[in-house]
């Protein structure tokens, strides 16, 4: 078997030190502002360079997160961020833009790149996209089942990370706007301010108040089964958590590792909510996930803090030492320490005496050596050379060991700057529409109505649609339809989406729309025009032009970036925004308005916050919910603020055929103001 890494978070120098004392084999963390735990700590260049230091001497790997979306303004904040990353020998950038990924690509081509949860890698397309574009790993979206995983390592030649410990958000990774829509905090810019956790109520049958609350993972249990599903590391979330806690998750999963078994009470004593959860490892969702904070949480955690800073106060032993010792008539004794990996240091002491009584022998010396000071090393060979009747006391044999580990350390702690070329910022042209056209996005067939068809240059409709409604599509819509891909497809339904997507084109449909990055490689294998969707998470002209070498015909820009910012995206890629509807807030797997089963629901809810605001939850296929926001976005009254884009995309979720064609006459002729409706985020400051 493989070796797993234990790959343990570090929101400060702290916590990075608990995780490496108590056994990382590597350690993430961010550094400055472009890291997707803005509010944690994180890291400066003096304390980089300590924990380097620290990293580097015990062979512990360093994985730097540059996971947010990121906005052209940020270009040099971003090269001396991976400047910084090259110089103190990171062995690893974890990355969300694809932007991003290009220059790292240009700039330092021997840094390795990991593709991000924020990514939304869920699938066998989308892993194989990520490796075409360089990663040399994955981090997989954490609402996989051990089937689902178990597909992509077996079909993709791609080191996997799977998150196996810590805080499950409702949202899919890199798709929830929550916190933007609600507070202007992004998540995807790494300011989530985690509205999940507040009260929302579905008043369904076993809510609690929080419907959008699951319990942490933990599959500490299940460490073995992980193991054979093929892995390559285990991923503990919480770079916003304690030093203790970080402590006893990497201690608990290296125990697992070893056959041991893992004490879980540990684990929910120093951080829970309610318990632990594997519900999505073992296929399960439903109202035992979900769980929040509670007191009795809390007193538990104080009771084991002082344990749990004991054990990230001490080394664990990790460097194996070669010592050969001689002693050695007229020569100074001398010790030699080596660690297998190319580090040898050599060290002398005083001249032997003759002994008088007992002389030094192996054994006295071994019993020198094993001990390594409360170090990291450990003694895993001795080799003698002592002459008859000689002394060398244990004084003089723990100082040569002390000299000798230390000059060790101080070899191994060297850093190894990976090579880099500062590269002139790219530029891109200033984007100017030739014309701004309207699309449509439909939830339902019943929305396709003649006037849409005729008024619009392009309609995207869901696959199941499609396919339900094959017979009675008309003819004059199918050059203007376009199939429009779940914006998440987990396992059997990605491995069917082939098939089905095949009878589309031979339908003639011909235009496929995704928000995903694997949507995009299976678009395109399957010969499809394909358009990019708001979920690609595009807000820079790097991006924007890293998807248009994928063959992507037209994106969507993030509804998250501001209306100023969005014109401001340079690039020949054509570009639309939304301009209507309800915004997408969250796509997750765990229902908050069935959590008792779907017996009576009809694919449509409610859920309240606690400001009385009420946001629609459908359903697709009773496998995934989406939650919308309470206001649609209207700039019917505005059109010369999105004339300037190649088009503006209508998005329809539960209008009737009557209300479309009212929003529509609208936009196409009257451009009235209308009430009770949103700008979205097109005017706020999104941070």
């Amino acid at each position: 078997m493989n070796h797993i890494e234990i790959l343990a978070p570090a929101g400060n120098l702290e916590s990075l030190t608990a995780a490496v004392h108590s056994g990382a084999d590597a350690v993430y963390f961010g550094y400055g502002e472009l890291n997707a735990r803005r509010n944690a700590k994180n890291f400066d260049e003096q304390s980089l360079a300590e924990a380097a230091r620290l990293c580097k001497e015990r062979g512990v790997k360093m994985h730097m997160t540059v996971n947010t979306m990121v906005y052209d303004r940020e270009y040099d904040q971003v090269m001396r961020t991976l400047e910084i990353a090259c110089k103190y020998g990171i062995d690893a950038l974890i990355v969300q833009d694809l932007g991003i990924a290009a220059l790292v690509r240009k700039a330092a081509p021997e840094m390795a790149l990991h593709a991000s949860t924020q990514l939304t890698v869920h699938n066998v397309s989308g892993a194989w996209q990520a490796k075409e574009l360089g990663f040399s790993r994955v981090v997989l979206a954490r609402e996989m089942s051990r089937e689902e995983i178990l597909q992509v390592t077996r079909q993709v030649p791609v080191e996997t990370e799977v998150f196996v410990h810590g805080a499950l958000c409702m949202c899919v990774s890199g798709q929830c706007y929550m916190s933007s829509v609600i507070g202007e905090r992004s998540g995807n810019r790494g300011l989530c301010a985690q509205p999940c956790r507040l009260p929302f109520a579905s008043g369904r049958k076993g809510d609690s108040g929080y419907a959008l609350s699951l319990k942490d993972l933990s599959l500490a249990d299940r460490v073995q089964e992980l193991c054979a599903l093929g892995v390559n590391s285990f991923k503990i979330e919480g770079r916003m958590k304690r030093p203790e806690y970080v402590a006893a998750a990497v201690s608990q999963f290296k125990q697992a590792l070893e056959g041991k078994t893992a004490d879980l009470d540990l684990m929910a004593a120093v951080f829970s909510r309610s318990g632990f959860t594997k519900g999505y490892f073992e296929g399960k969702t439903g109202i035992e996930m979900f769980g929040t904070r509670q007191k009795e949480d809390v007193v538990a955690g104080q009771k084991v803090l002082k344990k749990l800073g004991e054990v990230a106060s001490r080394d664990v032993l990790r460097v194996g030492v070669d010592f050969d010792f001689t002693l050695k008539e007229g020569q100074p004794a001398t010790l030699c320490a080596s660690d297998g990996e190319g580090h040898r240091v050599q060290v002398e002491g005083e001249l032997p005496q003759q002994a008088i009584k007992a002389p030094t022998d192996e054994e006295l010396v071994r019993r020198s050596l094993e001990k390594t000071g409360g170090t990291f090393y450990f003694l895993r060979s001795l080799h003698c050379d002592i002459g008859e009747g000689l002394i060398c006391p244990a004084s003089q044999l723990n100082a040569l060991r002390r000299s000798a580990l230390e000059g060790l350390s101080e070899q191994r702690g060297k850093i190894s700057p990976v090579p880099f070329t500062e590269i002139a910022r790219p530029q891109y042209p200033r984007h100017q529409a030739k014309k701004t056209a309207l699309r449509a996005q439909l939830r339902s067939f019943s929305q396709l109505t003649d006037q849409l068809v005729e008024q619009c240059e392009l309609i995207s409709l869901p696959l199941d649609e499609i396919l339900r409604h094959a017979a009675d599509l008309p003819k004059n819509a199918l050059p203007k339809l376009a199939v429009s891909l779940p914006r998440v497809v987990f396992g059997d339904d990605a491995a069917q989406l082939s098939d089905r997507l095949a009878e589309c084109r031979r339908l003639n449909i011909s235009h496929l729309t995704t928000g995903n990055l694997g949507g995009v490689r299976l678009g395109r294998e399957l010969g499809f025009t394909v358009h990019g969707e708001y979920g690609l998470n595009i807000a820079n002209a790097g991006c924007l032009a890293e998807y248009e070498k994928l063959g992507v015909q037209d994106v969507q820009l993030s509804f998250e970036l501001s209306m100023a910012r969005a014109k401001g995206i340079g690039g020949t890629l054509p570009r639309g925004v939304l301009v209507y509807g309800k915004l997408p807030l969250m796509i997750t797997r765990n229902c908050p308005v069935r959590l008792s089963g779907c017996r009576d629901c009809k694919g449509v809810g409610t859920l309240t916050d606690r400001k009385k605001e009420v946001f629609e939850v459908r359903c697709t296929s009773r496998k995934y919910s989406e939650i919308f926001n309470s206001k649609p976005v209207y700039l019917a009254d505005r059109p010369q603020e999105w004339e300037c884009f190649d088009y503006g995309l209508l998005y329809f979720t539960g209008e009737s055929p009557k209300q479309v064609d009212r929003i529509l006459l609208r936009y196409t002729q009257t451009h009235e103001p209308m009430e009770n409706i949103t700008r979205g985020l097109y005017y706020r400051n999104v941070k």
